[in-house]
């Protein structure tokens, strides 16, 4: 993925400042822990990232601008990012993060997975094809081939078989070049959808396959991928997506238009929105499937 949409080089905040931002209720357990340090783990134009250093999960917290892409893990701040460096000291608890000479503070907080309340199977049914036909036409293609790996993950995810999701997830998991590579933002797609249009259409079925697909993912992801892939599989197992994807998921509900929200997911980075539209429409798939079909396997 890429982590910032323009590359325009921002002015910095001053020495010794105090900035404020708002944050992602993901991050609430990281913020309100006691201060714990962390570590500058990359530097972009629109944002910061932190690792914060614990043995419990690989953990990054992403300060970004508000032109940045708003991930699930960020902060968004209001004023100019702080002046670093990769490898830079940080620390991140007690209710601030501290980049350098900076102390970043919460002001209020924002929600990565909103409720869409209900939507009926036979909506579902219907924009189903339309989602397809809006990413067939776009140029923008899943960084990854769509047989093998990927192939048994929609199979898996539409039959409700148990060991065709678990086998496919732990072949896609870090697979692909980048800081997330396309193999994760595949599952992170198929994680949100399952689990989100799962619980808005009442097909408990989707819910119980997401549950087991986000149990692996959180098994493996340290180990198996970069650490800002890592912390976003983390969200997305528990139905915590970017805005862009959170926008295309409320066009599928009808709350508003989806073409252009897919249009936008699929300018993200050079193959991570491509590869989470591709995960958004097979969760999809699967629900429509599920919600028709009695039978879940193992």
């Amino acid at each position: 993925m890429t982590l910032g949409t323009r590359t325009r080089i921002q002015h910095r905040a001053p020495s010794h400042a105090k900035v404020f931002g708002a944050a992602s209720t993901a991050l609430r357990p990281a913020l309100e822990s006691p201060r714990r340090p962390a570590r500058v783990l990359a530097v972009f134009p629109l944002g910061v990232y932190l690792e914060i250093r614990t043995d419990v999960e690989p953990l990054v917290v992403a300060v970004v601008t508000g032109e940045a892409t708003r991930l699930p893990n960020a902060v968004v701040l209001g004023d100019p990012l702080p002046a670093t460096s990769v490898g830079d000291e940080a620390a991140v608890g007690d209710g601030c993060i501290e980049i350098g000479r900076v102390t970043v503070r919460v002001r209020r907080w924002w929600d990565p997975s909103p409720s869409l309340g209900p939507v009926d199977l036979p909506r579902l049914a219907l924009v189903l094809p339309s989602f397809g036909e809006i990413c067939q036409a776009s140029a923008r293609r899943p960084g990854l081939d769509l047989d093998g790996a990927a192939a048994l993950l929609a199979e898996g995810c539409a039959g409700g078989s148990l060991t065709k999701v678990i086998t496919a997830a732990e072949q896609l998991m870090g697979l692909g070049p980048g800081l997330t590579p396309s193999g994760d933002d595949m599952l992170s797609g198929v994680l949100v959808a399952l689990r989100r249009l799962g619980r808005a259409s009442g097909v408990s079925r989707a819910v119980w396959l997401a549950d087991w697909l986000a149990a692996t993912v959180a098994f493996d992801a340290r180990t198996r991928t970069t650490p800002i892939s890592a912390t976003l599989l983390h969200c997305a197992a528990q139905g915590q997506a970017c805005a862009d994807a959170l926008a295309v998921l409320r066009g599928i509900a009808g709350h508003q238009p989806l073409a252009p929200a897919v249009h936008r997911l699929l300018r993200l980075g050079h193959t991570s929105g491509a590869d989470l539209a591709w995960g958004l429409r097979t969760g999809l798939a699967a629900v429509v499937a599920l919600g028709g079909n009695p039978r879940t396997t193992r």
